[in-house]
């Protein structure tokens, strides 16, 4: 009887994504994400509502990876941000050697800077697979660093939250100064090519919601994986039960420290992809408050259900974009409402609505059975 009550929906979602069989929500939530890719590219929207598409994506990235370490391994980081802005700040630096190293026309920050010619420590970012790879290496680098101090000295709970806020509000801090070269105050901007192509182009602003949305899914696919796996049953009981964990021979440090490092690739993955369509990076991105708004959305949408993290993430910005626009004063407010609400009435995010049903009338008259 089970397969009689089974709906279509859920069906097809198994038939498209047979991993994904356990996670209904993930594979519907996939299956969107391919058919909006798939409107994008046959119907050609306006520009920009596909680069708004496009940036909501990239946020659904990063609360993903949040949620990785939060969701599955209990591990609140409020500095993910730092990762983020990795990321974020190699593109645009590859994107202004890009187009320089195209067309010889020396980029504003040059000439802000007063340099002839760009630094050393720019050399070779112009390539688009170097200047990946130096975004992944960099962030997974500095997470092994604060990560193995911080897992080896068995620093959790707040305490970890509170130091990982601190790091990316000292990056912050570095970032606003002009002499790290990387824009200061007014960070970068101008991004006019990318593979020597027009930034701005339809075709380029297509081509790059397009790429976001696919990478979004994958990520999705393979976290997915992950988690259902062996590694994954061990980072939940290392959520659940570390010391347990510990005393049975398993190396949690060990366990912690993989999945932080890989969270942090796919955080700085999101900042790769959003730069080139918001087409500005700034100190602000470091913004303690950002890193606290991804653990928002991923608390709003259900920790640890990978597609709860897309959802939120993708109804808080959307909303934010909308309100920002039309009443931006009061935008705080409805965040910190949302937050009381999710906290108070819904501790599952909005994942705790589809357990809401109506009471039989019956009951909800009071009377009894007979």
């Amino acid at each position: 009887m089970s397969g009689a009550v089974e709906t279509l929906p859920v069906t097809a979602s198994r038939r498209l994504f047979p991993g994904l069989g356990g996670d209904p929500l993930l594979a519907a939530v996939i299956a969107l994400i391919l058919s909006a890719a798939f409107v994008i590219v046959l119907l050609q929207p306006a520009p920009y509502l596909v680069n708004m598409v496009g940036q909501l994506a990239a946020f659904a990235i990063l609360a993903v990876s949040l949620d990785l370490v939060w969701g599955y391994l209990g591990i609140l980081s409020l500095g993910h941000g730092l990762f983020f802005a990795i990321g974020g700040y190699v593109c645009a630096m590859h994107l202004l050697s890009h187009a320089y190293a195209v067309s010889g026309m020396a980029p504003d920050l040059m000439q802000f800077m007063g340099w002839k010619t760009l630094p050393l420590y720019w050399s070779g970012l112009a390539s688009a697979p170097y200047a990946l790879v130096v975004a992944l290496v960099l962030s997974a680098a500095i997470a092994f660093l604060f990560g193995y101090a911080s897992f080896r000295s068995r620093v959790n709970g707040v305490y970890f939250s509170i130091i990982s806020q601190a790091l990316v509000y000292v990056a912050m801090l570095l970032m606003f100064r002009n002499d790290t070269g990387l824009g200061g105050n007014n960070g970068m901007t101008g991004f006019s090519l990318l593979f020597g192509h027009p930034i701005g182009a339809p075709g380029m602003v297509t081509g790059l919601a397009v790429a976001t949305l696919l990478a979004l899914a994958l990520i999705l696919v393979g976290t997915r994986a992950l988690v259902v796996g062996r590694i994954g049953r061990r980072m939940l009981a290392c959520r659940d039960d570390e010391a347990r964990l510990r005393t049975l021979g398993y190396s949690t440090t060990r366990l912690k420290l993989g999945i932080w490092c890989l969270s942090a690739t796919i955080a700085a993955l999101a900042g790769i992809l959003y730069v080139p369509q918001v087409g500005i990076i700034n100190p602000r991105v470091l913004s303690p408050d950002l890193s606290i708004e991804i653990a928002v959305w991923v608390a709003i949408g259900g920790m640890g259900r990978l597609g709860g993290a897309v959802i939120g993430a993708v109804v808080v910005n959307a909303l934010k974009f909308w309100l920002s626009a039309a009443m931006p004063e009061a935008w705080p407010f409805i965040l910190s409402g949302l937050v009381l609400v999710v906290v108070l009435g819904l501790p599952n995010g909005l994942l705790d609505l589809a357990t809401l049903r109506p009471k039989p009338t019956w009951l909800r008259r009071g009377g009894g059975l007979g």
